[in-house]
This record gives structure tokens, sequence and C-alpha cells, in this order.
């Protein structure tokens, strides 16, 4: 059948009508925010977990120019660390932080870039106020390993504990502060920014004045293996903010390290330095990199 002049016209009104729905199909989803999943505890609401968040969002702000508009969403589910990582490999969650180990950064997809420049390998002990005396006489790591550690669970530092020697007996995090009143074991490591808090309100609780011990040990930011864009952004994001001094100035001003050194009075402690078994070979090729290390 022979087209006349008026079905042609209309056909290329058609085709026009048809290819600006396209176009502006595709202009509206280019502008739709990448939405970002995160586990947020309203358990343990603190500091902590403030300061992964404020990272988190800094990294996608110092991405926008590139990457486009954001959504960061909370997902409010109690949950242990374990949990957190198969809900991102499932997909039901978009990012976690996390201190990372060869079978983390195997299952997901690692941002290397240590959050805490490496903070958490940083470790003083809480202990019982009546045992003050018996870890300031500690002057080695073989004395210390004699006495009882108590670490969490599914925390990588438990097994870089165990690996070395450590006497370890293992808990649920909301459970350790109690089990080292009821003497369970004899000391509870925590990073040098965590303990001040934890001790408020157990009288019979203090901070452990005379050592620290220390291990390569960064936390990243994780996603799912599939998930290249989001991996990439954050990575962005990231280095930009070192480049510029926002992440060293969120990192040193925060409510979680603004007076950790004062207190932690560093120059007076015995340093005992470990190996960490469980760093894999990416995560040892940063430790070169010092803008990114805490020192």
């Amino acid at each position: 059948m022979e087209l006349t002049s008026k079905d042609e016209a209309m056909i290329r009104l058609l085709l026009s009508c048809y290819l600006l729905m396209m176009c502006w199909s595709t202009a509206t989803q280019a502008a739709e925010p990448m939405l970002v999943r995160y586990n947020l505890s309203i358990q343990f609401v603190d500091p902590k977990q403030s300061y992964y968040i404020d990272l988190l969002r800094l990294a996608m702000e110092k991405s926008r120019s590139q990457y486009g508009d954001y959504q960061l969403e909370p997902v409010t589910m109690e949950m242990p660390q374990g949990r957190t990582i198969k809900l991102v490999e499932q997909q039901q969650l978009d990012v976690v932080w996390t201190m990372t180990s060869k079978t983390r950064e195997q299952t997901l997809s690692a941002i290397y870039f240590p959050l805490l420049k490496g903070l958490m390998g940083h470790r003083i002990a809480i202990v019982r106020a009546e045992d003050k005396q018996k870890f300031a006489d500690i002057n080695s790591v073989e004395q210390l390993k004699r006495l009882i550690v108590g670490q969490g669970t599914d925390w990588p530092d438990s097994d870089i504990l165990q690996q070395q020697g450590f006497t370890l007996v293992r808990g649920a995090a909301k459970n350790l502060i109690a089990m080292l009143n009821k003497a369970r074991f004899d000391y509870f490591l925590r990073a040098l920014h965590e303990p001040w808090d934890e001790v408020v309100g157990h009288p019979e609780l203090i901070v452990d004045e005379s050592f620290m011990v220390t291990y390569p040990s960064p936390i990243y930011f994780f996603v799912n293996r599939d998930n290249t864009l989001l991996a990439e952004r954050i990575e962005h994001g990231l280095r930009a903010a070192l480049v510029d001094g926002s992440f060293d100035d969120l990192f040193y001003h925060h409510a979680i390290t603004a007076d950790m050194l004062q207190r932690a009075n560093l120059p007076n402690r015995r340093v005992f330095k470990l190996d960490n078994p469980l760093l894999s070979d990416s995560s040892k090729n940063l430790l070169s990199e010092r803008s990114l290390w805490f020192d």
C-alpha cells in the first residue's frame, strides 16, 4: 500500500514523539540519585557509628560532581557483623564498614582505604579496677598472653590474637563488659578511641594506663562484588577528601577522636607490636602509603 504524504507526516511525528519520550526517560533515569543503603543500629547509637556515616556522606559528596546525586538510606536492624556482611552479599544492603580479613575481601569488594587510619589496631585494655597493679607489672607480650583476653565472637581481632598465642574468650559484643565484670576473662582490648564511654556507669572497671597492643588492622567500606560503580565512587570520594584535607579534618576532630590522644597518654605506655596474619597482600600494599595511617 502506498503511503500518502499525510501518512508519512504522521509517521514522522509519531517517531519524533517516541524519540523524545526515550530521551526524556533516559534523562530521568540518569538524574535519579544513587541509592546507598546501610545498617543503622538503634541499640548502639553513639559517635562511633556516626563517624562512619559522616565519612560515607563525605565520600559521596566529594564524588557528586563526577557521579551525580545520591541518597543515603539507613536500614534499622540489630545484627552482628557477620549478618551485616551477609546482607551486603545478598544485595539487601549496599555498604558495610568493618575490619578487614582475607575472607571478607573474598566475599565482598573492599574499598582499600583505611577509614580509621588503622586505629582499630591500636588497642588498650578495659580491666577490673582491682587488677590495676597486675597490668602495671606486665612488661612483655609473653606475660600478657598468660592472662585471658575477651573479644567479640565474629571479630577479626579475635582470630588475630588467637593465632598469635593469646588465651581468648569470645562473646557477643553487647555482653563483653558484663562478662569482664563476672571475671570470665581478665581484660577487654578496645581500639584507642573506644573504651572511655564504655566504662561510664561501671565504677568497678577502669581503662588501663600501662600498655598498648598494636597490629595493622584497617577498617574498610565493603560493597557487593557486582556493585563496581559504588565501589569506584566511594574510593574516588575518599581519595579526593584525603587530598583536600577534609578526611583528616573529620578524623582528628570527630567526637570519637577529638581528645583520644590526651586521654590515652601514649608516651607513658609500653607498646607490644604484633603481626596480622589475616592481612591480604592488597592491604599490605597500603602500609607504605603513610598518609593513610595513624602514627
